[in-house]
């Protein structure tokens, strides 16, 4: 026994650290925005461009990243994503290099390319940590912790960006070689220890199995069925309450200046950190169905509060504040209906692990499979929030909040019903 936990260690270690590095790369896009807006002039759509690219590539290589997966394996799946998400940075790199006519198109190309990797890495991680802690709680305990260092890559990346690019004004792709550099040491890193030790493939046995049988056999499990549309309803919930939240504090009928809108949504993501240090502490003891359920409940109530209070009364709420190169908290002066929203990120903080855990229970030879359609229904994340915006402008911002209300009361009768398990794989 002390053996197995002694190789399995490493390999932790390792996936834990691409937890981190799939927000260290996605988050390095948005802000990089920035910097095509000063160097070439790009507008707001095209600055976005990278960051768009990261939805669009789980809805393209979601499924064929579970095939691949159920193929070859977690090992060589995960050797594979590493290196694909080293050339996409590399690529990036020489766009730093590239003539002022080719570098933004060249930046684009490495931005999808990596985009590829991240899918492919999602699709990994997920059942490879639940794997390698045994599954059940324990394997849930493992995605939290996996969690929470991606949330702590999430708050770091951005402000490190921008400690980096100095006047944004003046701004080009070179001041970002340092993030650059570290993407590039901590793949070849993880590359070379992975490819050193020896991890568990529970699903290899299976590779000669048709991929539509595998597919279809997924399928075939309702309580999946339901969590996998879980994840498109949470992915959608967790980007659009903050994303909605800073157009509604910055808009006209708010006042509210965008550098504390920017802090009150940042905190919402500081928050997410916190709730999954805390699902890592308590995951091995509490299960799935009861952190979902509970956090799904609160978020509800949360929201409900959001949408039924009036925006006109004023706390003074605590948030996470980037000055400069230093970080601290202060006080900003907000509605309270944006406190109840930032305390979502509690909430949102526990859910994918604790959707995916639910959802492959009983799936047997067909995690890998279902893995894939999992990464697929991400791109929820970017359709959801369309649609609340959509509203928004309809109707305003407050209303808006019935969509991720809606999701939230979905994810809530997965947590309780939805996810009962009706049967097993039996091989």
């Amino acid at each position: 026994m002390e053996t197995k936990k002694q190789n399995y260690t490493v390999p932790i270690i390792m996936m834990i650290l691409l937890f981190g590095m799939i927000s260290f790369v996605t988050n390095l896009a948005a802000p990089m925005g920035v910097v095509l807006k000063s160097q070439f002039g790009a507008t707001n759509f095209q600055g976005m461009l990278g960051n768009a690219a990261n939805f669009i590539a789980y809805a393209v290589m979601g499924i064929p990243g579970g095939l691949l997966l159920q193929r070859i394996g977690y090992k060589k799946t995960a050797l594979i994503a590493i290196a694909i998400g080293f050339v996409g940075i590399g690529i990036q790199y020489l766009s730093g290099h590239a003539s002022e006519t080719s570098a933004f198109t060249v930046y684009l190309i490495g931005a999808f390319v990596a985009g590829f990797s991240m899918t492919l890495l999602n699709t990994v991680v997920n059942p490879m940590l639940n794997t390698l802690g045994g599954g059940g709680n324990k394997g849930n305990q493992l995605i939290q912790v996996g969690g929470s260092f991606n949330s702590v890559m999430a708050t770091f990346t951005p402000a490190f960006v921008g400690i980096l690019i100095g006047e944004a004004a003046s701004s080009r792709i070179t001041d970002v070689f340092p993030v650059m550099y570290i993407a590039l040491g901590v793949f070849a890193l993880v590359f070379f220890v992975l490819m050193a030790v020896n991890i568990p493939e529970p699903s290899i046995q299976f590779a000669s199995e048709p991929m539509k049988n595998l597919m279809a056999g997924a399928l075939q499990f309702r309580h999946f069925i339901f969590g996998a549309i879980g994840i498109f309803v949470y992915v959608g919930v967790e980007v659009g309450v903050p994303g909605t939240m800073m157009l509604w504090l910055t808009d006209p009928s708010v006042g509210i200046g965008a550098g504390t809108a920017g802090s009150v949504a940042g905190t919402y993501w500081l928050l997410m950190l916190v709730g999954r240090l805390v699902g890592a502490s308590i995951g091995s003891k509490v299960s799935s169905k009861t952190m979902l359920t509970v956090a799904s409940f609160v978020g509800l109530i949360l929201v409900f509060a959001a949408i039924l209070l009036s925006p006109s009364t004023m706390v003074d709420m605590p948030v996470f504040k980037s000055v400069g190169s230093s970080f601290s908290f202060g006080l900003a002066k907000v509605p309270i209906n944006a406190m109840f929203l930032v305390l979502v990120g509690l909430c949102t903080s526990i859910m994918w692990g604790g959707i995916f855990n639910l959802a492959v229970e009983g799936l047997g030879k067909y995690v890998a499979a279902a893995s894939g359609i999992f990464m697929t229904l991400v791109v929820g994340g970017g359709l959801l929030p369309l649609l609340q915006n959509a509203v928004a402008d309809s109707v305003g911002f407050q209303p808006s909040y019935w969509v991720p209300l809606l999701g939230l009361a979905y994810l809530f009768f997965y947590a309780t019903v939805g996810s009962k398990v009706h049967k097993r794989a039996t091989a």
